[in-house]
């Protein structure tokens, strides 16, 4: 269950491999993130003319502007920025620092996990609507939809747990073939609308007997517009996968400006691709579809395409349509659960605030589709049910992602640029009001997400208090020296933990003194000063850089860390293996109520210093011959 902790030769689709053995064109990168993306056309016409209905091609046409004028622009940018495949939720991490920056991050992995979720359950309950609503499927199946929704998000779990290295591949097929078939019966359906000329002048008749004038639609599609926000899946996932994108010979890990490149034509294409597809299914599917058969248990509920597919095509094309709606919209929750299985190790293990077992694969795949099954029994497998919840997934996530690209062309004077994305974020924050408000199962659904995230967070924070974090120590060659000197000299190491306050002279010659004098340090003993410069103490994990240094004639080992205690444990450790002694350090005594001191601890990272020093140090060696030693006074 945790081979492959941190895995290492890219097995598993996305950044949470460490190195990605084979990278690919963009294309071919952007049909793994279209299986996301494109995948929805199985539903959202469905859903779009449930919503909307006769009104749905307006409403999808101010859809696509917002797509190409709002969600590209934003994406394109957070390309730019976040090029390991980090996304948006790590341009709001670095914006926002210290712990108000880890609790938003959180909150945003919660609507993230929605997103991801929701693709699962919902595309794994559209594609078993599409088998078992085709002719040709057998009796028994007609009334197992449920069944074969869990079964099929049992499989999907299946192929996570073997490993998953042919995705890309196996992606290009489905892609290629499933918008091929969807441009097959979009053509088909626009010459049969082109037959029956009376078809257009009838929905515009009945569109005026609803809703009266022209600019009375266009008000009421800018207010329904925001139910079709499932067109706006799949630009998380794109600038996820960036890792994958095959980038130009002199591309460099801090600059790839090739792989950039390749992923905004990846986004660009994939959003030029989906927004037609978008407007001309809509007008068939309105224009050709009895407005009943969208409703509850009609023919075209789920699967409007489908139905024109059937209709017009016969019961064989049909039925290959059917096929390649299923396979694409279960891979399409591959690729969510991928996005899943990248998000979750990159930040809570990093945190502190998950196990670390949550780092491996498998184990998290078993949790994923076990909240899969529950979703699924909920929502008993119904598309309209779950539609709610996506939208607000998705949408959170956008406009996220709009406020982070906003506040990166403040923060670099971008004026014009900062004026356009606040106003694009603007437009997703009404959307996302306005869908939450319409339906409110995504932010229940959300908050269970989110309360889950931070319930388990903060219980694995409180349990790994007293583990060392450090994922490295270097000391420089100074600090080194230092050390060695006293090693081979005297053979003993001795080390004061001081917390300089005006760093003068008489501040450490009078340290030195109290601690020969309280501290029982021997008189003519060398020692070496530890001091801890505090910075953000909501990092748990941290690469320690120790740095050696001569102040008014003492020796100061100076190290900056988000955590006092943790930090000089590591440092201790790491003297001792450098120079095969034992060290001992002193500490006096923190003035203070050991409670408040205790909560100072979990949140700044000081407090007790000395005692939960020795825990640490405790925890972290089992062989008390060879754990440094602690004095304090």
């Amino acid at each position: 269950m945790l081979k492959g902790l941190v895995d290492p030769r890219g097995a598993h689709v996305g950044p949470h491999a460490q190195q990605v053995e084979k990278t690919h064109s963009w294309w071919r990168v952007m049909c793994l993130t279209g299986v996301d993306y494109f995948s929805t056309l199985g539903y959202q016409p469905a859903i779009a003319a449930l919503a909307a209905g006769l009104l749905s091609p307006l409403a999808t046409i101010v859809l696509v502007a917002l797509t190409l004028a709002g969600a590209l622009p934003v994406y394109r940018r957070v390309a730019s920025e976040s090029f390991q495949g980090s996304g948006s939720i790590h341009m709001l991490e670095r914006l926002l620092p210290w712990w108000g920056g880890k609790l938003f991050v959180l909150v945003l992995l919660g609507f993230a996990a929605t997103d991801f979720m929701i693709t699962i359950t919902l595309s794994a309950a559209d594609a078993s609507a599409h088998a078992i609503q085709n002719p040709l499927a057998p009796a028994w199946v007609e009334d197992g939809q449920l069944v074969v929704t869990l079964v099929l998000i049992a499989l999907l779990g299946a192929v996570f747990l073997r490993g998953f290295t042919e995705a890309i591949g196996i992606a290009v097929v489905l892609v290629g073939v499933y918008l091929a078939l969807n441009l097959i019966v979009i053509a088909v359906s626009l010459a049969q609308v082109a037959e029956e000329a009376t078809l257009v002048s009838d929905w515009w008749g009945a569109l005026n007997a609803q809703h009266g004038n022209p600019l009375v639609m266009v008000g009421i599609a800018l207010i329904v517009f925001p139910k079709l926000a499932l067109g706006l899946s799949g630009f998380e996932t794109g600038v996820a996968v960036m890792p994958q994108i095959t980038g130009d010979a002199a591309d460099t890990p801090d600059n790839p400006r090739g792989r950039i490149r390749g992923a905004k034509r990846l986004l660009t294409t994939a959003a030029i691709i989906m927004s037609g597809f978008l407007i001309t299914s809509s007008i068939v599917t309105t224009l050709l579809i009895p407005q009943a058969e969208f409703q509850p248990g009609g023919e075209a509920n789920g699967r409007a395409l489908a139905y024109l597919a059937h209709e017009y095509l016969g019961p064989v094309f049909g039925t290959v349509y059917d096929i390649s709606t299923i396979c694409i919209l279960w891979f399409a929750g591959a690729s969510a659960l991928a996005g899943l299985l990248n998000l979750v190790p990159r930040y809570l293990p990093r945190y502190g605030m998950a196990p670390q077992w949550a780092r491996a694969v498998r184990p998290l795949v078993l949790v994923f589709i076990a909240i899969a099954f529950l979703i699924t029994l909920e929502f008993q497998a119904s598309v309209d049910a779950q539609a709610g919840a996506y939208a607000t997934g998705v949408l959170v996530v956008i406009t996220s992602a709009s406020v982070a690209v906003t506040l990166s062309a403040r923060r670099k004077k971008q004026r014009w640029a900062a004026v356009g994305f606040a106003a694009i974020a603007l437009i997703f924050l009404y959307t996302t009001i306005a869908n939450v408000i319409e339906r409110p199962d995504g932010v229940r659904i959300a908050t269970l997400f989110i309360l889950g995230i931070l319930a388990i967070s903060i219980l694995s924070r409180l349990r790994r208090s007293f583990q060392l974090r450090a994922t490295s120590v270097i000391l420089d060659p100074t600090a080194r020296d230092f050390v060695l000197q006293d090693a081979e000299e005297y053979g003993v190491l001795r080390l004061v933990s001081h917390e300089p306050n005006t760093a003068s002279a008489a501040e450490y010659q009078q340290k030195s003194k109290d601690e020969r004098r309280y501290g029982n340090l021997p008189q003519r003993s060398p020692v070496i000063f530890l001091e801890v410069h505090v910075s953000d103490s909501s990092d748990f994990e941290e690469d320690l850089v120790v740095q050696g240094v001569t102040r008014h004639g003492y020796r100061v080992l100076e190290v900056t860390s988000g955590n006092i205690p943790s930090t000089i444990a590591a440092v201790l450790l790491e003297i001792r293996d450098e120079t095969g002694l034992v060290p001992e350090i002193y500490f006096e005594w923190t003035e203070g109520n050991p409670i408040s001191n205790m909560f100072k601890y979990l949140i700044t990272g000081g407090g007790e210093v000395a005692p939960v020093t020795r825990e640490v140090l405790r925890e972290a060696e089992h062989d008390a011959s060879r754990r440094p030693r602690v004095h304090v006074s």
